[in-house]
C-alpha cells in the first residue's frame, strides 16, 4: 500500500526539515570562508536529508518505487525551465561579447548627474540588473564606482548602497534573464511571462515609492557639484575603448523584449536573441572575439557554453566582462534538482502533505496562507542563508496548498519573489547579503534601512493578501 500523509506522524515529517537546516546553519556558522564539503555543500546536504526521509518513509510503510515515481515526476515538473537556465547562460556570454551589456552599462554610467544623484542611481543600477539580470554583476561594476562617487559627493555610503542594492534587486526579481525569475515560476507551476506580469503589480508600485523616497533624499542633502567624477569616468572610458559603442546594438534586446510582448515561448525568444547577438558580435566586435581565441568560431562557442574572459586594463570592470554562459548556470541548476530530489522525497513519504496541512491548519485565511509562505522565505533566507533555498524549498512545500484554496501559482510565484529574493540582502550572513558587503565595502546594518525596494516588497505582498488585491484565482483567467 503507498503510504498516505496521515501514516507519518508530525513530527517525523519534521525530522528531515530541521536536519537540513541544521546542517545547512552548521555549514554557515563553522565555515564561514569555506564551504563544508566545496562548492556543492547545499547540494550534498540536500541529496543527504533526501536519502534519509525516503529511509524514514519506508521504516513508517512507504513504499521505495513510489518515492522514486514522486522524485522523477518531481524532476519531470522542472525540464522546461533547465532549458530556460540553460538559454540564459548562454544570452549573458552572447550579449556580452556582442557589447550589448557593455553598451547599457556605458549609456547607464552616462546618465549620473549630482544634483539628482540617488534616484539616479537607483535607475542606473535598475537598468544594468534588467540587462543583465543579475545583482551580483550590478554591484561589482556600477554599484562600486557609484558608491565611490556618492562619497565623493558628500552622501553616506549607505544611501548609496541602498539605491544600488534596491536597483539591482527590482532586475533580480523582473528580468527574464535573472536565474530567481525563472525558479519561482519553476516552483510554483507558471510560466516566466505570467510571472513578470503579475509581479508588476506588487513590484512597480513599490519600485515607484522607492524612487520618490530616493528623490526627496536626494534633494534633502548636501552633495558638493565639484565631487570627484574620475571612477565613472575610467569604467566609462574602459568600456569604450574595448567595445564598440552604439545604439544599434539595442536592436537584439528590443527584439527580444518584443518577442516577450507578443507571448512567444521564452525558449524561442531567448534563442532569437542569442543568435541575434552572435551575428552582431561577428559585425561590431571582432576584436573582442579575436582577443578571446584566434578562432571565430571557438570564441563564439566559448560565450555560449564555457567561460569567457574579455581582456581588459581595468581590473574593476573585468567582472562585466567575465561570463560563464552555460556552463555558469550548472550550480543553480544542480541545486535545483537537489531541491526537487529533496521535495520529491518528503512529498512520496508524505511528509510535505503533512506539514503543510499543519500549517494550513494555522492559516485560516488566504491572508494566512500567503503570510505562512512569506515567513518560511524569510526564515530560511535567515536560517539556510540562501536566496536559491528560500525559493525551493517554500514552493515546492506550498505549491498544492494553493492550488487546493483555488489560488492561481503566479500569487505562489509573486510571493516567492516578493519575500525570498529580495530579503537575501538584508542579512548579513546570507550569502548575498554578504557578497554585497564583501563588493561595495559597506555593511547591511549602514545600507538595510536605504535598500528600501528590499525591506518593502515583502510589505507591499502582504498588504496585497491581506485586502485581497490582485489575487488570481484558478477559476479567473484575467488578472
Amino acid at each position: 500500500m503507498e503510504v498516505k500523509p496521515s501514516e507519518i506522524s508530525l513530527k517525523k515529517s519534521l525530522v528531515p526539515v530541521v536536519l537540513l537546516i541544521s546542517l545547512l546553519f552548521y555549514n554557515i556558522i563553522f565555515f564561514e570562508n569555506n564551504d563544508w564539503l566545496g562548492d556543492y555543500t547545499y547540494h550534498y546536504i540536500l541529496i543527504f536529508t533526501s536519502s534519509l526521509a525516503a529511509i524514514l518513509g519506508i521504516s513508517e510503510g512507504a513504499k521505495i518505487n513510489f518515492i522514486i515515481k514522486k522524485i522523477f515526476s518531481s524532476i519531470k515538473s522542472i525540464s522546461t525551465p533547465i532549458v530556460i537556465l540553460l538559454l540564459v547562460g548562454a544570452l549573458a556570454g552572447t550579449w556580452k561579447v556582442s557589447g550589448i551589456i557593455p553598451a547599457m552599462v556605458y549609456y547607464g554610467l552616462n546618465l549620473v548627474d549630482p544634483a539628482i544623484f540617488l534616484p539616479l542611481t537607483l535607475i542606473v543600477s535598475t537598468l544594468v540588473s534588467l540587462t543583465t539580470g543579475s545583482s551580483y554583476t550590478t554591484s561589482a561594476t556600477v554599484g562600486i564606482a557609484l558608491v565611490a562617487v556618492g562619497i565623493a559627493f558628500n552622501i553616506p555610503a549607505g544611501m548609496t548602497a541602498g539605491a544600488v542594492i534596491s536597483g539591482a534587486y527590482f532586475g533580480d526579481k523582473m528580468s527574464p534573464l535573472s536565474d530567481t525569475t525563472n525558479l519561482a515560476p519553476a516552483m510554483a507551476g507558471t510560466d516566466l511571462y505570467s510571472h513578470i506580469r503579475y509581479m508588476t503589480y506588487t513590484t512597480i508600485p513599490t519600485y515607484v515609492l522607492t524612487l520618490i523616497v530616493f528623490i526627496i533624499l536626494s534633494y534633502s542633502l548636501d552633495i558638493s557639484s565639484a565631487g570627484e567624477m574620475s571612477d565613472i569616468n575610467s569604467l566609462s572610458n574602459t568600456i569604450l575603448n574595448d567595445f564598440y559603442i552604439s545604439p544599434i546594438l539595442f536592436v537584439v534586446p528590443a527584439i527580444v523584449i518584443l518577442l516577450a510582448f507578443l507571448k512567444v515561448k521564452p525558449v524561442i525568444a531567448l534563442s532569437v536573441g542569442i543568435f541575434s547577438a552572435i551575428i552582431f558580435s561577428i559585425i561590431f566586435q571582432n576584436n573582442i572575439l579575436s582577443s578571446i581565441d584566434t578562432s571565430t568560431l571557438n570564441s563564439l562557442a566559448k560565450s555560449v557554453f564555457t567561460d569567457t574572459s574579455i581582456p581588459t586594463e581595468n581590473l574593476r570592470i573585468q567582472r562585466l566582462y567575465d561570463s560563464g554562459g552555460m556552463k555558469g548556470m550548472l550550480w543553480t541548476i544542480y541545486l535545483t534538482i537537489s531541491a526537487m530530489i529533496f521535495g520529491g522525497s518528503m512529498d512520496g513519504i508524505g511528509a510535505l502533505k503533512k506539514i503543510t496541512n499543519f500549517l494550513l491548519s494555522k492559516a485560516k485565511t488566504t491572508f494566512g496562507l500567503f503570510a505562512s509562505t512569506a515567513v518560511s522565505c524569510l526564515g530560511i533566507n535567515v536560517v539556510a542563508s540562501d536566496q536559491y533555498l528560500a525559493i525551493v524549498i517554500p514552493g515546492k512545500m506550498f505549491k498544492d496548498a494553493f492550488e487546493e484554496k483555488n489560488l492561481s501559482p503566479v500569487n505562489l510565484s509573486r510571493t516567492l519573489e516578493d519575500t525570498g529574493t529580495v530579503t537575501s540582502a538584508l542579512i548579513p550572513w546570507n550569502t548575498c547579503g554578504a557578497y554585497h558587503y564583501g563588493v561595495l565595502g559597506v555593511s547591511v546594518t549602514d545600507y538595510f534601512v536605504y535598500a528600501i525596494f528590499n525591506w518593502l516588497s515583502p510589505i507591499t505582498t502582504l498588504i496585497y493578501a491581506a485586502l485581497m488585491i490582485k489575487i488570481k484565482m484558478i477559476s479567473n483567467h484575467k488578472f
